[in-house]
């Protein structure tokens, strides 16, 4: 099975995928918008966000191509969908078209619980409960199984456990 980690910023996502990836042996893929922003040296525009799609989609197909491990995605195009909406005000055809692309992997939704840590690319310490609701519906409209991640990392860890989600 693979996992996609999804939610608002600072929710523990990477935290958690790195963890499972550890636990299970697997294979981890990053946040791409991660490496594209930090080089950028510009804000970043809509047409952005289509490139981060791409790339974030390209590293996706290559890991499923060539692992039979479980993979641990540090996000997908669903995060990309609800912060362009978010943002701009609507998505790209492009992203909406390939949003099924990890309609096989569990989704674990990162429940924003904890205080918020800056990083320079994050930009919305102030409505990650808002965003979080939308992430939830999104996830029920499209119904992607899911499992809400929630409390401190130690309280996450055994939850997830328990429920053998890792």
């Amino acid at each position: 099975m693979n996992y996609v980690f999804t939610g608002p910023e600072s929710s523990g996502k990477t935290t958690l995928a790195k963890l499972l990836t550890e636990k299970r042996g697997g294979v981890y893929i990053p946040e791409f918008a991660r490496e594209y922003l930090a080089d950028l040296g510009r804000e970043y525009t809509q047409n952005d966000l289509l490139e981060i799609a791409k790339g974030q989609y390209k590293l996706q197909q290559e890991a499923k191509k060539q692992s039979d491990k479980v993979i641990c995605f540090d996000t997908d195009l669903l995060t990309i969908k609800i912060w362009s909406e978010v943002k701009y005000g609507n998505c790209d055809e492009w992203i909406l078209d390939r949003l099924y692309s990890n309609q096989d992997a569990f989704y674990i939704l990162c429940k924003p619980d904890f205080p918020w840590e800056y990083d320079e690319l994050r930009e919305n310490p102030n409505d990650r409960n808002e965003l979080f609701e939308l992430y939830k519906n999104e996830l029920e409209a499209l119904n992607f199984p899911y499992v809400i991640s929630t409390g401190t990392l130690e309280e996450r860890i055994e939850a997830l456990t328990r429920r053998r989600t890792l």
